[in-house]
């Protein structure tokens, strides 16, 4: 009787929740026990018609879809209509990945809160953070009547020059794969779909749509794929969306080996395969090479799977099983992710912002990165004149640029449009209203802080040199749609740098960037903080770590170079032929658009080594390496065991031995004895301890990480042996070593 009651309740709040659409309950098949929701949706599509399978099939682009449909088209990425009358939720997608976005305002007046770029999230190695982050943005998704949110960015930062680097998780799988099924899991929990992207090996901007990515099978199962597959088995998202890119010749949208065998087949993906918006590319190949839906069809060449899906179907060129599979496919998704029968609101819900942006504030806070403290000149203490130069401090801190623009609580003090490049129809230069110039004299009310533009070096070298202490605000401005065309900080800031260390030997330099940024000057500046693009808390998180207030705790989730011919590719593969076509249409405008990039290899030589792996396995020492980090405090490893076997795992005490309580990363790596292949991280946690404490650790390895890929079984292979182990700081660290024998052992795709 009780699970009556419960059922009524529950269909009654489904009922109230399902706004204007009317739903015809003996149309609607009965709610889905856990681990049915395959079936579950089998039995809708059932009761479906061709039209209704079509509809589901595509999305719109609401600002080209006026007229398409008879509901209301909120300016944003998606929109998929629902079926009343079998229960199917209307959706509405919006781009995400650092909140809810509003990139060139298109919903006068909406704001949301801004979490720091993924790369800030990453560098905490904290998961609980990554879910806070996720789950606060989901909430205000909801509340803003979106459904399927176009978040969980896990690509490999390869190259350090991707203008899309600050949207993703870092240069380790294992890392990246972690924090992004945190981050899902946490969107997810508000009953809304989110999704992973960009699969697959989306590593560059230059050339995205045309580029044909190669690489090996075993280094891609090694590396990026890896991210995806943890970070899918961790969050469970709704849907994948696939890339722009080729891959080893086909494009990722219409890939059979990626997305139907190793996907669907081997990960046993339930979910479904959208596109991202512009990545289709045929209609029968895509269709039965596993791609479910076209997103934002207005943004491709053709209605792909509309008119012509319908066409195919009828022909026989596309079984009427597969478009089955492909709605269903869609309704698994929404059904598993609570959605389906908890549809969103169609009114706007109030929204905390006030409390939403502590976690913003949080994250960032946990993911900045102190680089160097030379003399302890950090935490500021006793300073009584402090000039702050540069990166528009006075004002607020920058953002990203692109889809995952979001318009913060509180505006934008700055935001410059752009004129030319692929980024300018959708994409400003937007800062977000936190001034750390601000949250500095807050946090210190008894000392003198100053502004100074920084655009003359030598008049901020002078003014400098008339105060304790200087604190330079460095910035490098990136963006989807385009790299940049070096890792130079841009606007002669270097020059600023060098001119105001020269004046002022207690000058520490505050970097706001989307990565790895070369530094010329370091040895002649005391102290380096890493704020990345901080969200629209940054000011204040900044200010509460150069004070004290709060301890530093970021590691480093990509590498920092000494200089660009370290890494793999030097320059951005392609840029140089972007350049001159970009050259040829300025020249000959009335022709401008016959000027475009033609296919293009990229190969990927570095195969499963990415980051700080090709660093070692090329015997070069960077500038800072991949989980490097300085605290206000200090730790220590003692008392180290190590168990091997089955399970390779450590477990060891950490100590404060400082006088502040902070937080550390521990870090397990290893390697195959006797091979020469470089080190892999294979565990990682993130612990909190106050001045005095000590505690016990156990890291337990990652399996796939101890093991190669081998396309001949196919699956995973750990061979018997000997294995390096070693408890670092960070991946050059080798003070903790020894080894451990593993016994041999397989596992599936």
């Amino acid at each position: 009787m009780a699970k009556r009651i419960a059922a009524m309740l529950l269909s009654a709040s489904i009922a109230a929740m399902a706004g204007t659409q009317v739903v015809l309950a003996r149309d609607v098949p009965p709610a889905a026990q856990p681990g049915d929701a395959r079936a579950r949706a089998q039995a809708i599509v059932a009761r479906m018609t061709l039209d209704e399978k079509i509809a589901l099939a595509h999305g719109l682009f609401p600002p080209r879809a006026k007229g398409k449909t008879a509901n209301e088209l909120i300016p944003s990425a998606g929109h998929i209509d629902g079926i009343p009358r079998l229960g199917v939720p209307l959706i509405r997608e919006s781009d995400a990945s650092l909140g809810v976005a509003n990139q060139v305002e298109q919903r006068k007046g909406d704001v949301a809160t801004a979490l720091p770029s993924s790369l800030a999230t990453a560098a905490t190695f904290d998961p609980e953070i990554a879910r806070a982050g996720g789950a606060m943005i989901g909430s205000e998704a909801r509340a803003k009547r979106f459904s399927v949110l176009l978040a969980g960015g896990v690509n490999l930062t390869r190259d350090p020059s991707n203008g899309r680097n600050f949207e993703y998780l870092g240069e380790d799988p294992l890392l990246s794969g972690v924090m992004a099924g945190a981050h899902i899991q946490g969107v997810q929990s508000n009953r809304i779909v989110s999704t992973i992207k960009h699969f697959a090996l989306n590593a560059q901007e230059t050339g995205r749509h045309v580029l044909d990515a190669r690489i090996d099978e075993a280094s891609l199962r090694e590396s990026d794929l890896l991210a995806f597959q943890i970070a899918i088995e961790r969050g469970n998202p709704g849907s994948v969306m696939c890339a722009y890119n080729k891959l080893n010749g086909d494009y990722a949208c219409e890939n059979d080996w990626l997305l139907n065998k190793v996907l669907k087949r081997d990960w046993g993906y339930k979910g479904w395969v959208m596109s991202d918006w512009g990545a289709v590319h045929s209609t029968a190949k895509a269709a039965n090479n596993g791609l479910d839906q076209q997103s934002g069809q207005e943004l491709d060449s053709a209605m792909f799977f509309d008119a012509a899906l319908r066409e195919d179907v009828g022909s026989g060129k596309v079984p009427m099983a597969r478009l089955d599979d492909m709605v269903v496919r869609y309704l698994t998704g929404l059904i598993e992710t609570g959605l389906y029968d908890n549809p969103v609101p169609e009114k706007l819900l109030p929204i905390p912002y006030a409390k939403n942006a502590l976690v913003a504030e949080r994250a960032a806070e946990a993911g900045i990165v102190l680089l160097k403290n030379e003399g302890n000149i950090l935490p500021l203490a006793g300073v009584k004149r402090i000039v702050v130069i540069g990166g528009r401090a006075d004002v607020g801190v920058l953002s990203g640029g692109g889809s995952s623009q979001v318009r913060s609580v509180g505006g934008a003090p700055v935001e410059i449009p752009l004129s030319t490049g692929a980024a300018s129809s959708f994409a400003r230069i937007t800062y977000h209203a936190s001034s750390p110039l601000k949250a500095l004299r807050a946090a210190m009310p008894g000392a003198i802080v100053t502004f100074v533009d920084g655009r003359d070096p030598a008049a901020a070298a002078e003014a400098a040199k008339k105060a304790d202490m200087a604190i330079i605000f460095a910035t490098q401005w990136t963006t989807e749609a385009q790299d940049v065309p070096n890792l130079s900080l841009p606007y002669g800031q270097d020059t600023l740098i060098d001119a105001v260390a020269a004046a002022q030997p207690k000058t520490a330099v505050v970097l706001e960037t989307g990565g790895p940024v070369l530094m010329p000057w370091l040895a002649r500046v005391p102290a380096v903080v890493e704020a990345w693009y901080p969200g629209q808390r940054g000011g204040e998180a900044i200010a509460n770590i150069l004070t004290g207030k709060v301890n530093p705790s970021g590691r480093l989730p990509i590498t920092f170079m000494a200089s660009p011919d370290q890494a793999p590719r030097a320059a951005v593969v392609g840029l140089d032929k972007l350049t001159a076509l970009d050259a040829q249409a300025a020249a000959d405008p009335a022709n401008a658009g016959k000027y475009q990039l033609k296919t293009y290899p990229v190969d990927y030589i570095e195969g499963s080594d990415v980051g700080y792996r090709w660093y070692e396995k090329k015997r070069q020492t960077p500038l800072f390496p991949f989980g490097y980090g300085l605290s206000y405090t200090n730790f220590s490893y003692r008392n180290l065991t190590v168990s091997g076997g089955k399970t390779l795992s450590i477990s060891f005490e950490v100590v404060n031995s400082g006088k502040r309580a902070g937080a550390d990363v521990p870090q397990l790596y290893v390697a195959r004895d006797g091979t020469g292949t470089p080190m892999r991280l294979a565990g990682f946690q993130r612990v909190t301890l106050k001045p005095g404490e000590v505690r016990r650790v156990t890291l337990t390895a990652e399996p796939r990480i101890l093991a190669d890929y081998d396309t001949s079984l196919p699956g995973w292979r750990i061979k018997e042996g000997t294995y390096r182990v070693a408890l670092a700081r960070n991946a050059i660290d080798r003070g903790m070593t020894t080894t451990v024998k593993l016994d041999p052992a397989t596992m599936k795709p």
